[in-house]
């Protein structure tokens, strides 16, 4: 395994949820902030490059690629793992690719831990770097 996947998957296994602090209604800082780390824009005009980024990069991770439309722009994956006891934890993503503006691609990640929404940046910004060097190498042919 690499060691972003492990990092990766540390992240979001620690990531905790507090109640209510998604609630998409009651909006304010929290919400700004997570929206910040979910978000990230790419030098790219290539839509179908970073889309084929964000299912290389999902697999890389270990994640199964439930489903993928290249006209909503849309990616989802979802990983279990178990704990030392046999607890079974899910993760899913729902990965969004859009034009930002002539130059760039906006992506956004959100991810849930047992139907719960991850809020650690770290999570996102792991996701991101490992999405970063995909589609580099990608774009530099270097497979």
């Amino acid at each position: 395994m690499t060691r972003a996947w492990v990092v990766f998957l540390v992240a979001f296994l620690a990531a905790c949820a507090k109640p209510g602090a998604g609630d998409v209604l009651s909006g304010g800082e929290s919400m700004l902030k997570l929206r910040s780390a979910q978000t990230r824009a790419f030098e790219t005009t290539d839509r179908n490059r970073v889309m084929r980024g964000v299912v290389a990069t999902l697999q890389d991770l270990g994640f199964m690629v439930t489903g993928a439309d290249a006209a909503l722009g849309t990616v989802s994956g979802r990983k279990f793992t178990a704990d030392s006891a046999g607890q079974i934890y899910e993760l899913r993503v729902t990965v969004t690719v859009r034009p930002r503006d002539e130059r760039q691609m906006l992506v956004r990640a959100n991810a849930e831990f047992n139907n719960k929404p991850v809020e650690d940046p770290a999570a996102y910004q792991n996701f991101f770097n490992a999405l970063g060097r995909s589609i580099f190498l990608a774009a530099n042919q270097a497979d």
